[in-house]
Order: C-alpha cells, then structure tokens, then sequence
C-alpha cells in the first residue's frame, strides 16, 4: 500500500467522523441554544484563557458558530469521504477541533494525550492537510 492509499484510508475514516460528529449536533442548525449552554458550563471553571476566548468570541458568536460548525462538519466530512478538496477540508476542521478543544480547556492538560478525540484527531488532520493531494480513489484529482 502506498502512503496515499493510506492517506485515502485515513480521509475516509475521518470524514466518516466528522460526519457523525455533524450528525450529532443537527439540533443546532434550529437552536444554538444547546451550544450556549455547553459553552456556558466550560466558563464556570474555564481558566483565564479559555474565559477570554468563551467571553470575547465563542459565547457571542455562539447563534452563528452553532450553524457553521454543524455545516462546516458534515461539509468537511463529505469532502473528505469523497476526496475532493481534502487539503481544505483538513484544515478548515483542525481548526473547527483547535476551537472547540481550545474553548473546552483541554488543550493543555496531560489528559488531551490520551483522549481520542485529541491526538489522534488532530494527528490525521494534520496529516491530510499537509499530504492530502492525488489521492486515489478520490472524486477529483
């Protein structure tokens, strides 16, 4: 197997994620209630950083990121499960991931390098962004 064979595995693997990932947050494209609130709870303990990124950005613009991040999801996803425009793809949700892990504090604690939905997310991210170009079996070379 070719290292682009295995960057397609990982395309549609993380595509498939971030699918269900979107998939699960639906409900927010009809009420950004549900991240207010979530965003809500992380600022009662967040520590400086996190309170001025939840304060100043997140909490603010939480109607309009409730729908950018559910589209952004399932956009991103598709993309990457069909293999058009991965490169993109990839980067746009390492920065969705970046944010939400940002805002949440879990950046920075030892237990991020154990959490699945850390490392290894922005990992295979990282990996599609730099090298995801020509891969095969994709919809657009």
């Amino acid at each position: 197997m070719t290292s682009a064979a295995g960057l397609r595995v990982l395309s549609i693997a993380l595509g498939a994620f971030l699918i269900f990932m979107g998939l699960d947050k639906i409900d927010w494209l009809m009420d950004s209630g549900f991240l207010t609130r979530r965003l809500e709870e992380w600022r009662a303990s967040a520590p400086p950083m996190s309170r001025w990124y939840l304060e100043t950005i997140a909490i603010p613009g939480a109607p309009l990121f409730a729908r950018l991040v559910l589209l952004g999801e399932l956009a991103a996803g598709a993309a990457m499960v069909c293999g058009v425009k991965v490169r993109l793809a990839a980067a746009v949700s390492l920065l969705m991931v970046l944010n939400f892990h940002l805002a949440s504090d879990v950046l920075l604690h030892y237990d991020y390098l154990t959490n699945a939905y850390g490392l290894p997310v922005l990992g295979g991210l990282l990996a599609l962004a730099i090298g995801g170009t020509r891969l095969p079996f994709s919809l657009s070379r």
